[in-house]
C-alpha cells in the first residue's frame, strides 16, 4: 500500500503532466488560430485586388471588356445601284461656264481657273482616282454637268487632288465619302472649308436623285458655291436635288468605298459631329488622278 508521501508525489506528477498537456493544446490552438486569420486575410485581400482590377478594366474606355461592351452593328450597304439621272431637256452644245473667284472659301492650294468658253456638253470621260485605300474609277458625264466636269478635269490635270485626303464619311442615313478639300488634315473642326479659289455654277435640276454609284458636288448652303469638294455615294442618300451630279462610280470603285465604310468612322470625330458623319477610320488619300484619253 502506498504511503501518503508516495500518493502526494504521484498526484504531483499527474498534475504536472496535465499542465504540460494543457500548455501544448493551448499552443496548438494559437497556431491554428493565426493560420485561420491569416488565410481569411489573404482571401479578403485577394477579393479586394480582384474587385479593383475588375473595376479598373471595366472603366477603361480604351480597352473595354468584351462582356460589357455593346457590339457595333454591321453597316448595312445596299447592293443595287441607283439609276443615273437624265436631264429632261438636253443642254446646248457647247456651253459657256462662269467660274467666279471665291472670296469666302480657304484656298491652301490655289488652282488655275479653267477656261469657260466653248465647253462640250456631250460625252463621258473615264477618270481613275488613285488612293491609299485602292483605285476608284469614275465616269464623268458632260451631259449632266459640263461645267463641273470641265472644272474637275482641269483640277485633275493640275494635280490639285494629289496628296489630298477624304475628310468626311457617312455610314447611316447619308452613306457617302466626301473628298477634295486641299486643306483637310483630319481635324473635324477645320476640314471641309477649302477649295480651289473659285466657285462653279450649280448644274442641278428637279429630277435629280441620289443613291449608290452617284458622284456629286459638295457645296455650302449658298447657291453656286461648289468648288473642288465632291462626294461619292455608296449607299442611301435622301437629299434634296440641290447637289450637282456629274458622274458615276464603277463597280471596282464601289468595292473600295464599301471597304472604307465598313472600317467605320473615328469615334472622336463622330462624337463631335452633329450629323453622325466624321473622319474615316481607314485613311483615303489621293496619290494621283489619271484621265483617259
Amino acid at each position: 500500500m502506498a504511503t501518503n508521501q508516495q500518493r502526494r508525489e504521484a498526484a504531483k506528477r499527474k498534475l504536472e503532466r496535465q499542465l504540460v498537456r494543457r500548455a501544448e493544446r493551448a499552443k496548438r490552438r494559437k497556431i491554428v488560430g493565426v493560420g485561420v486569420v491569416g488565410g481569411v486575410v489573404l482571401i479578403v485581400a485577394g477579393a479586394v485586388v480582384w474587385i479593383v482590377n475588375s473595376s479598373g478594366s471595366s472603366n477603361d474606355a480604351a480597352n473595354p471588356p468584351s462582356s460589357s461592351a455593346a457590339p457595333t452593328p454591321p453597316i448595312q450597304i445596299p447592293t443595287q445601284r441607283a439609276p443615273m439621272p437624265k436631264r429632261p431637256t438636253p443642254l446646248a452644245n457647247p456651253v459657256s461656264c462662269d467660274y467666279k473667284a471665291d472670296a469666302k472659301g480657304k484656298t491652301p492650294k490655289k488652282a488655275e481657273v479653267p477656261d469657260g468658253k466653248n465647253v462640250p456638253s456631250t460625252g463621258t470621260v473615264n477618270v481613275t482616282l488613285k488612293s491609299t485605300a485602292g483605285d476608284i474609277p469614275v465616269r464623268l458625264d458632260r451631259d449632266l454637268a459640263p461645267c463641273t466636269v470641265n472644272s474637275f478635269l482641269s483640277l485633275a490635270k493640275q494635280n490639285f487632288y494629289t496628296d489630298t485626303m477624304c475628310h468626311r464619311l457617312g455610314t447611316s442615313g447619308l452613306q457617302m465619302l466626301q473628298c477634295g478639300d486641299p486643306g483637310a488634315k483630319g481635324d473635324p473642326q477645320t476640314d471641309g472649308q477649302g477649295g480651289p479659289g473659285y466657285t462653279i455654277q450649280d448644274e442641278n435640276f428637279p429630277q435629280l436623285t441620289y443613291g449608290r454609284g452617284i458622284l456629286a458636288m459638295a457645296k455650302t448652303r449658298e447657291p453656286n458655291s461648289g468648288g473642288s469638294q465632291f462626294f461619292m455615294v455608296y449607299g442611301d442618300a435622301q437629299l434634296q436635288p440641290d447637289y450637282t451630279v456629274f458622274g458615276s462610280i464603277s463597280d471596282e470603285g464601289l468595292k473600295v468605298l464599301d471597304k472604307v465604310a465598313r472600317a467605320g468612322i473615328t469615334p472622336e470625330s463622330q462624337a463631335s459631329s452633329p450629323d453622325g458623319t466624321g473622319l474615316p477610320a481607314m485613311q483615303v488619300k489621293f496619290t494621283g488622278v489619271s484621265v483617259a484619253n
